[in-house]
């Protein structure tokens, strides 16, 4: 049974362009296969709604539907309601009994005659049929245009709206939702909310499809495509699969070895800095990296020494004398010109 596209939209029959726009989005949202891949209900809802939008939001065809309803379609393709649409063999004079959608239940009756002229006013005026298949949208018939044959035009994809969303460093690797409002080209502005996979990276591309513009002539509409951008963090670093977080440790934490704090994105943890760890040494937390259909990836931690501004003349005699624990000369091999042989 066909649905009525007014009542699929939510929208009276007296609706504005803009009413019946905004009330598609909201729908469109509503039921979109990318927001529920599982639900058949909403997917078949989804058609509907993008069924009765493709209608209305063409004056053409919204003006056409609200005179013959679901038969709308065939006068498009040059026949007419109850039957004789293309190719058919009646006369031009028959009459097709039709009942029209909302009418009194009584049937109407209705000719080529009626349509054409057939000599009448409109014939005196110099009326050409071709002019009404045009405006239709259809193909003009064998029976006027001397048996030539042309094809339809196929309908076509609606535009690609193209749009960037910046999301934090953190939610690029965890994952989760983001709304964002695109303009289309007739100026009006629609917020849509993206699910961001977990270890999506910089410059990637997120495909909502059917959130683009609409097709021109009856077609599929376009998609959205988000292209992601990545603002940096102030601590974490990204290296493929794995995260580098540079961590600084007191000169005793490094010579004498520690157990510090550290945050990952799975919560706190906990480092275990191993005694006579140098400054630049990374130690490696496993699976606490980016997420990966291979599984996650690792945290390497890079241990920075911070040396204190401010000692004592007794700390700095310490130190000295820690000095003397260094075997060779640290330095040594460090120049400017190579050792060629």
């Amino acid at each position: 049974m066909a649905h009525d596209f007014y009542e699929t939209l939510g929208v009276g029959r007296n609706a504005t362009k803009e009413e019946i726009g905004k009330a598609y989005r909201a729908m469109a949202r509503k039921y979109h296969p990318d927001l529920h891949p599982d639900d058949k209900t909403a997917s078949k809802k989804f058609q509907e709604v993008q069924e009765a939008f493709d209608c209305l939001n063409d004056e053409k065809k919204r003006k056409l539907y609200d005179q013959y309803g679901a038969d709308y379609e065939h006068i498009q393709e040059g026949g007419f309601p109850g039957g004789g649409g293309r190719g058919s063999s009646r006369s031009s004079r028959t009459r097709q009994n039709w009942t029209p959608p909302g009418g009194t239940g009584q049937w109407q009756h209705f000719s080529f005659e009626d349509m054409f002229g057939a000599g009448g006013a409109g014939a005196s005026e110099g009326f050409d049929p071709r002019t009404i298949f045009g405006d239709f949208g259809g193909d003009f018939p064998n029976d006027f245009r001397g048996g030539s044959t042309r094809r339809r035009r196929a309908p076509t994809k609606g535009s690609d709206i193209v749009h960037d969303i910046t999301i934090p460093f953190t939610k690029s690797i965890l994952g989760g939702e983001e709304s964002v409002g695109i303009q289309e080209t007739s100026g009006v502005v629609k917020t849509v909310t993206a699910k961001i996979p977990p270890g999506i990276e910089d410059g990637k591309k997120l495909r909502l499809r059917g959130l683009g513009e609409a097709s021109p002539n009856g077609g599929q509409p376009g998609d959205l495509v988000l292209v992601v951008r990545i603002t940096p963090h102030p601590s974490f670093t990204r290296q493929g699969n794995n995260l580098l977080l540079r961590l600084p440790v007191t000169i005793s934490e490094a010579v004498l070895g520690a157990k510090v704090s550290i945050p990952t994105p799975r919560g706190e943890g906990v480092l275990n800095i191993p005694p006579g760890t140098s400054s630049g040494k990374k130690l490696r937390v496993k699976g606490c990296g980016v997420p990966g259909k291979g599984g996650n990836g690792d945290l390497l931690v890079e241990i920075l020494i911070n040396a204190p501004t401010k000692i004592s003349e007794e700390e700095a005699e310490v130190l000295r004398r820690l000095d003397q624990n260094y075997q060779g000369n640290l330095r040594s091999g460090i120049a400017w010109k190579e050792n060629i042989p």
